[in-house]
């Protein structure tokens, strides 16, 4: 390193993110190295050209002293960066600012394929705003960002932890510019308005990339967008990760190793369904035999398996993809859902004619999944011989682990309960994150014989209680006592199961 030193400068680290360009960086290998409290410095790799080196100088005004560090960790350290700086930025600034930059036309292009949120966005202020939008909702983690028109503005609001949050309002005047630009980037028709659409987009910030899921609607005060986000880069997780109690996870894991037969995982939307049959299917020994999924969409990508993409508009449902799936020889098969009769006895009769199937449905409990296989017009004899297991979870979120605190004794567990007081990590709502909590029937002699005398799910259920299946409650009240989540967020999710 240069034997100069610099103190940390904070409009310095303004000026070099804002107007270098992370292309360059990336290019040349070469990033700001500046922590407050601590000397800065330009790092670069032992290939980034000394003109690079003085181009920047040049531009910052500072005869900036470098420090060597291999090319992977600045690759890397660039994006985070940036990235870093982008949070800041956006948590910054006021989209009701952009209103005055903004001419009274502003031209859309389609995108490529992909579009960079670190990148430079200073061709249109529009474009700058729906992608600061993009980025604080990569940066917060959220699952769907809706745009939602009002008399006065356009509210966007976000899925964070399975809630919704008021993120911001944008201007009225802004609000046909920044719908057309969603519109424009998921490729859909920006003059039709009076009919729904759907589009895709991608959007990447750094290495990461996030499939943008787009669903148009008309309403009152103008069309309305929600946007879901698929971090295609986020880590797949082990059965052990999803928070089973070790008991039922011993149980799940010998009902996915059986030779076939159907396993249900059922609960409403978002509530964890396709991550827990991701971890499952990771579970299984995919060189030996083959497994194949039909998923509406394909949330991740698993080494050894064959996924196909369902496509409602070319005729791709799940009950044709799963009768030329059957043609593909496959020992373990994996149905996004259970939608209809012919979908469900397609996978029951598959799972009677040697295979493995998992698939879901959307139910409150595990035992309400029996009665709406029969209910989709699947005979008890056939459901008794083919149903392995039922898995039933929600998810709850976890206090927040930078602002908890314990609280009163539990009162049924005698333990003490933690409660957040809200912060910045949390937003101030006290919980970070989620985990499931979950309830496993396991189809045995005694649940068979209810299923062949088409028993009502409180006696399925009753049975299944009495073989050692915990309750989604009695999962819930567990992560209570372990000062996990909340009482309240427990009622929150089993108030449904209990009815």
């Amino acid at each position: 390193m240069n034997s100069s030193t610099l103190k940390f400068d904070s409009t310095l680290v303004e000026r070099f993110f804002s107007f270098i360009p992370i292309e360059l960086c990336r290019k040349q290998l070469i990033c700001l190295d500046a922590n407050a409290g601590e000397a800065t410095c330009l790092l670069v790799s032992a290939v980034t050209p000394a003109f690079a080196v003085d181009a920047i100088r040049r531009q910052l005004k500072v005869a900036l002293p470098t420090s060597i560090v291999d090319e992977l960790n600045l690759r890397e350290r660039i994006d985070k960066s940036f990235e870093a700086f982008r949070a800041q930025s956006v948590n910054r600034d006021d989209v009701d600012s952009k209103q005055e930059t903004l001419s009274e036309r502003v031209v859309l292009t389609s995108d490529d394929d992909s579009m960079d949120l670190l990148e430079d966005q200073s061709a249109s202020p529009v474009i700058d705003v729906v992608n600061r939008i993009l980025f604080e909702a990569v940066q917060q983690q959220a699952s769907d960002i809706h745009f939602q028109p009002n008399e006065q503005s356009l509210t966007v609001r976000m899925r964070m932890d399975g809630v919704l949050f008021d993120v911001r309002d944008v201007p009225k005047s802004l609000q046909e510019e920044v719908l057309t630009r969603i519109k424009v980037a998921g490729r859909m028709d920006i003059a039709e308005k009076r009919l729904p659409q759907d589009g895709r987009a991608t959007v990447r910030v750094g290495s990461r990339v996030i499939d943008l899921r787009i669903a148009s609607m008309p309403s009152s005060h103008g069309e309305r967008i929600v946007v879901r986000l698929l971090d295609k880069s986020a880590r797949l997780y082990q059965l052990k990760e999803l928070g089973m109690d070790p008991l039922s996870l011993e149980r799940f894991r010998n009902a996915i190793s059986v030779e076939h037969g159907l396993i249900l995982v059922t609960g409403p939307t978002g509530s964890g369904k396709s991550t827990t049959l991701y971890s499952a299917l990771q579970e299984l020994d995919t060189t030996e035999r083959n497994a194949v999924t039909l998923e509406d969409p394909i949330e991740y990508q698993l080494v050894g398996v064959s996924q196909t993409q369902i496509n409602l508009k070319k005729g791709m449902t799940f009950a044709s993809g799963l009768r030329s799936v059957l043609r593909q020889d496959p020992d373990i098969i994996m149905v996004g859902e259970i939608r209809d009769a012919e979908t469900a006895m397609m996978a029951v009769q598959a799972a009677l004619t040697g295979h493995l199937v998992f698939s879901t449905l959307h139910t409150n409990d595990a035992a309400s999944a029996v009665t709406r296989m029969m209910d989709l017009g699947i005979e008890p004899y056939l459901l008794a011989s083919s149903l392995v297991s039922v898995l039933a979870q929600r998810l709850v979120r976890r206090v927040c682990g930078e602002c908890s605190s314990c609280l009163v004794p539990g009162a049924s567990l005698g333990e003490s309960v933690k409660h957040g007081k809200g912060c910045l990590a949390c937003r101030g709502t006290g919980y970070k994150g989620r985990l499931g909590i979950y309830e496993l029937l396991v189809v045995d002699e005694e649940i068979r014989g209810l299923i062949t005398r088409r028993a009502h799910s409180s006696a399925i259920r009753d049975e299944a209680v009495k073989q050692g299946m915990q309750l989604l409650k009695t999962s819930g009240e567990i992560k209570v006592a372990e000062g996990v989540t909340s009482r309240e967020e427990v009622e929150r999710v089993t108030m449904r199961a209990k009815m």
